[in-house]
């Protein structure tokens, strides 16, 4: 009997596991299932499978955007590079488009909606070469979006406002509207012919700073380049130009005063453009697209400079990092501060932080007034030292007076700065001004 009830138990339990597991199954398999008031979706593809988008418009030729090696290119009506950021918008928005409600489910007259011959139509190439054609037609009755269908399907919808804009787009729209296309962290060489300036200048990038090649070797200001660049890199053609603005806009630059001309050399190539002004208006002319396109007044002067406009002003280079080591020698005194750890020390003895951190600061900042082109150092008065960047980085200065102001020179470089006579005072005090740390509070 034992045994019986035993085996009666096992069956009872062996029935209630395999209940248990049915309806957990069963729960799982209803909340996988979408809510039965959910819309259904119209089109539903993976954005990464999509290879090809055309856009018909009534009215205007069909726009083709084909990707090749990664990137989303303008084939029709005319090959044009696209703008990467809207064509990958367009393609989202093609790539899963939901309805609002069906309006019927076997529609016998499209033309009531719009759709025997759609204002817009989405033509989505996506895996395997299956081609999936959206159709947009009227608007639908108070502002509830517009009638939409896939070829295929028999049924009418209304989809959202929202979806119609995101897909109802111009090849003026999708076009890189950019006049120059340059990679800025990876230029090599850039190239500046000013008016200004009647000679040419260049810059080549020393691993990430920037280093004025030509007329002759100097160091220049890293902030000055990377802002003409970033103007360069934001100068856009305006697309809504007529056929007769564009005309307007060609014989413009053809007489007006010649301002710069910029060569940009990354890994794909040079690219170069020419600026004109005509009274107070800057024009343009890009290697990359035909054309003369209006431009902003910002880029006009960002490229109408001078050498001395883009040289380094600073007399050191270790900027915001606090160096390791500084010895100066001024007026007969010898300055000698060494770090160790988070503290500063002389001859052994710790200092106090914060009359030596506004000494490093004044070497930070000190900076020419002007630069001297011809003529000699002199008789150095003040000589300073600094080892910053982990020891990597050593900079000397010689300093010499020259009347009532100095001249300073970086070892090793031909160029000669110009200081005034107050900024030279305030550094010389500063370093007096140093003083040994307070004594620890027991």
């Amino acid at each position: 009997m034992r045994f019986r009830g035993l085996l009666v138990a096992l069956v009872l339990l062996a029935a209630l596991a395999g209940g248990l597991y049915y309806s957990n199954k069963q729960k799982a398999a209803e909340a996988a299932k979408p809510p039965a008031n959910t819309p259904p979706k119209i089109v539903s593809l993976t954005e990464g499978d999509i290879t090809k988008v055309v856009l018909k418009k009534k009215g205007a030729e069909d726009a083709v955007l084909e990707k090749t090696g990664g990137k989303w290119r303008l084939t029709a009506p005319m090959p044009y590079a696209a703008d990467q950021d809207i064509a990958s918008q367009l393609v989202a928005s093609a790539a899963n488009v939901t309805s609002d409600r069906i309006v019927e489910d076997k529609a016998s007259n499209l033309a009531a909606y719009g759709l025997s011959s759609p204002a817009l139509e989405v033509d989505i190439t996506g895996k395997g070469g299956k081609i999936s054609k959206l159709k947009i037609g009227d608007d639908a009755p108070a502002n509830s979006g517009s009638y939409a269908m896939l070829e295929g399907d028999p049924r009418v919808f209304t989809a959202a406002s929202y979806v119609k804009t995101g897909l109802d787009k111009s090849v003026n729209d999708l076009r890189d509207k950019r006049l120059l296309t340059f990679d800025q962290d990876k230029l090599s060489r850039v190239e500046l012919i000013a008016q200004k300036q009647k000679q040419d200048i260049e810059f080549g990038r020393d691993k990430d700073q920037w280093q004025i090649v030509k007329p002759k070797p100097l160091r220049a200001d890293g902030v000055q380049v990377d802002e003409m660049l970033r103007k360069l890199k934001d100068a856009k053609m305006d697309l809504a130009l007529s056929a007769d603005d564009a005309k307007k806009a060609a014989a413009t630059f053809a007489s007006g005063t010649p301002v710069a001309t910029v060569k940009l050399t990354d890994p794909s190539g040079t690219q170069q453009i020419e600026i004109r002004k005509n009274k107070d208006d800057y024009y343009a002319k890009s290697s990359i697209v035909p054309g003369v396109f209006k431009v902003t007044p910002d880029l006009g002067a960002g490229v109408d400079k001078a050498l001395d406009d883009f040289r380094n002003k600073k007399l050191f280079d270790f900027g915001f990092s606090d160096p390791s080591k500084v010895e100066m020698h001024a007026g007969g005194k010898t300055y000698a501060f060494q770090k160790g750890g988070e503290d500063w020390f002389s001859n052994g003895k710790k200092l106090d932080s914060v009359s030596l951190q506004s000494f490093l600061d004044k070497l930070r900042d000190l900076s020419a007034t002007k630069f001297i082109d011809t003529g000699a150092l002199g008789a150095p008065a003040i000589d300073i030292t600094v080892v910053s960047n982990s020891g990597k980085l050593t900079e000397k200065l010689l300093i010499a007076k020259q009347g009532a102001d100095y001249v300073a020179q970086r070892e090793n470089e031909p160029a000669l700065y110009g200081l005034d006579g107050k900024t030279i005072a305030e550094l010389s005090q500063a370093a007096s001004d140093v003083k040994p740390a307070p004594p620890a509070k027991k």
